[in-house]
């Protein structure tokens, strides 16, 4: 939710009034946090302390609060994979989601962390040993037998060559899962350094990266 863009306190805001579930993010770890992350690039840790600054300590420890995973009445969300969530593991092959497949207990999970909009999913077959496939979506039925692990994309960073913002959006009845596209700008005089007038003390926008790591 924070840690990428800016204006996180108004970000935060939002999600907080509208009280719906959350699960903590890594950047969320890191902007609530009061230590500094190992491992960071320089300007993601530019970006990590000057969120700490936009956010109130209330903020902070909402964030903190949050769950890693948090199980729904149908499905289970998570920022990265259900085994070791709090280590921040990339799900971007089928070895690393036969793992998570070991920990999901619902039929659907849906995650991002990775920012690229792909399905996973861990087929049941008659007389033979789950087998896991993964590849893009742009909708699909959930079929009874099997279990999906879905990631969503990403509102305000998609990485996977296409600008837009994605989200996903779950027909319970229906059992269907569909990939949406929004499109956006972002304002040309918003780059998010001290050049900006009226926009002191931003350090530049990680908002360039589009490679799935």
């Amino acid at each position: 939710m924070v840690g990428y863009n800016f204006e996180p306190k108004e970000c935060l805001d939002i999600i907080r009034e509208m009280d719906i579930p959350c699960v903590k993010g890594n950047h969320d770890a890191y902007c609530s946090d009061e230590v500094a992350p190992d491992g960071l690039n320089p300007r993601a840790s530019e970006h990590v302390e000057w969120t700490r600054q936009q956010l109130t300590e209330d903020d902070r420890a909402w964030l903190r609060s949050l769950k890693y995973a948090e199980g729904l009445a149908d499905f289970t969300i998570v920022h990265a994979r259900l085994n070791l969530p709090e280590r921040w593991g990339y799900v971007s092959d089928k070895v690393a989601a036969a793992e998570s497949f070991a920990h999901q207990k619902t039929q659907v999970c849906f995650f991002g962390y990775t920012h690229v909009p792909v399905t996973f999913i861990r087929e049941k077959g008659f007389m033979r040993a789950p087998v896991v496939r993964g590849g893009t979506y742009t909708s699909f039925k959930v079929e009874r037998q099997n279990q999906y692990f879905v990631n969503v994309g990403s509102v305000g960073q998609p990485r996977d060559g296409d600008r837009r913002a994605a989200y996903v959006t779950y027909y319970l009845v229906e059992q269907v899962i569909e990939l949406r596209r929004v499109p956006f700008e972002v304002p040309p005089n918003d780059p998010g350094n001290a050049s900006v007038p009226g926009q002191p003390n931003r350090p530049r926008p990680l908002v360039t990266k589009t490679a799935m790591r």
